[in-house]
């Protein structure tokens, strides 16, 4: 990985992290990217799973796929928690072949580690051809769906945004989400005279 120059995927632009994933496709023995929908991390959310958690049992399930036919494997898992440790342990409970897995949790490890970093890229270009698919279906120019792009910000008051709502594409759990919608829900008590 080291050979490609991975790095960390946020520090790419989109046409880079392109070229990387082809590139490190060719180098990996095994991929895989889980897809999850804004519906059911809403789901996770309201059974009070937050999304660290929602990470950690995504990167169990991967790891649980990746390894079926593996005798044994060391992961290293970009930590997005400040308790390593137990996020650690939350991952590993939720992975099934325990035996044959040494975990290493770390914070920054897409950048101390090419692998992680390679996997970082791989799944921000999933998520970049999800979003490409969905503006394209859809009609719509919504942006990068990140709360600090302003083209989302405008997109997510729009009409057409509710109706993505409606779909299961927008998570009704999002800060950025709900607090424009419950402004634009809530009414005054003049109105109810």
């Amino acid at each position: 990985m080291r050979l490609i120059k991975v790095k960390d995927s946020k520090l790419l632009s989109p046409q880079r992290r392109e070229f990387l994933a082809k590139e490190i496709k060719k180098i990996v023995t095994a991929s895989l990217v889980l897809k999850i929908s804004a519906s059911e991390i809403d789901e996770f959310l309201a059974q009070k799973i937050n999304l660290n958690k929602v990470e950690a049992i995504k990167s169990a399930e991967i790891i649980n796929i990746l390894t079926t036919n593996i005798s044994k494997a060391q992961v290293i898992i970009d930590c997005p928690s400040n308790n390593i440790t137990a996020w650690q342990n939350y991952v590993i409970a939720h992975i099934s072949n325990k035996d044959k897995v040494i975990i290493k949790c770390e914070h920054k490890a897409d950048v101390n580690h090419p692998v992680v970093s390679a996997a970082s890229i791989l799944a921000k270009v999933a998520r970049d051809g999800e979003m490409d698919r969905i503006k394209k279906h859809y009609g719509i120019e919504c942006g990068s769906g990140y709360p600090s792009d302003p083209l989302c910000i405008k997109f997510l008051k729009t009409p057409k945004a509710k109706e993505l709502a409606k779909l299961g594409l927008i998570r009704k759990s999002w800060q950025t989400w709900s607090r424009d919608n419950k402004k634009q829900g809530q009414k005054k008590l003049l109105e109810f005279q």
